[in-house]
């Protein structure tokens, strides 16, 4: 059977249902009237090099010292970001980053994500990639799931599943890879669902990647089994 990304959707989705991703405390942001949004950009620097529960702790913590906006970060020393970002790892180069963010976002926008995301996509992409440590995966994380973009999120877990499933791509570079993700994705689904198609496909992969295609893979109960090309299962 040939994989495509679209199949690979539609496989996934029948097997876990709707993962509901990118989380965000609603009702802290309601009580305190910042935006969610923001948490989604905090979230995708923190989850850097670490597991999302070790981004939960982390993000626990900004709740708890009220410094989860724009200008609470802003007012915040680098010694006591880092003190608060800690369980997420690498924090000190994550409070920079942080830091930067916030003064970007300021400086441009005026503290506003609406001036953020109304704008010229491939721009916007452009200056969020020209901040030192926001590669094309965080970048496009914040465009997808805080900014409403559709633009699909490449990883790891994505390239290793590409690799085992054998779906079709000419080189593994990242821009190929979302090339033919968007491609195939956007030819089968109509463009006002194209956001939730690929938040949700991003989510299941990196679900199923968790659970089942593992480094040393679990194929016997895998739910891609039937289609896969990966040699534990010959």
């Amino acid at each position: 059977m040939t994989v495509t990304p679209s199949t690979l959707y539609q496989l996934l989705q029948s097997f876990f249902g709707n993962l509901d991703w990118w989380p965000v405390d609603s009702t802290y942001h309601s009580y305190h009237h910042t935006d969610p949004r923001f948490e989604i950009l905090i979230g995708t620097i923190l989850t850097q090099n670490t597991t999302w529960k070790n981004v939960e702790k982390a993000l626990d913590n900004l709740k708890q010292a009220h410094a989860l906006s724009i200008y609470q970060i802003q007012k915040l020393s680098h010694d006591q970001l880092t003190q608060l970002i800690k369980p997420s790892g690498f924090f000190n180069q994550k409070a920079t980053r942080l830091q930067q963010l916030t003064n970007y976002l300021i400086t441009r926008y005026q503290g506003d994500l609406n001036k953020l995301f109304s704008g010229d996509m491939i721009q916007r992409r452009l200056e969020l990639l020209s901040l030192h440590g926001i590669g094309p995966e965080t970048a496009d994380s914040m465009l997808l799931y805080a900014g409403d973009i559709p633009i699909f999120v490449i990883d790891a877990y994505t390239k290793r599943m590409c690799h085992r499933l054998t779906i079709t791509v000419s080189n593994d570079s990242y821009d190929e890879i979302q090339h033919r993700f968007q491609q195939d994705l956007n030819h089968h689904y109509p463009s006002d669902q194209l956001v939730c198609i690929y938040r949700q496909l991003h989510a299941l992969i990196v679900e199923c990647a968790k659970q089942f295609c593992r480094p040393k893979p679990l194929c016997s109960t895998c739910p891609l089994s039937t289609v896969c090309e990966y040699p534990c299962l010959k």
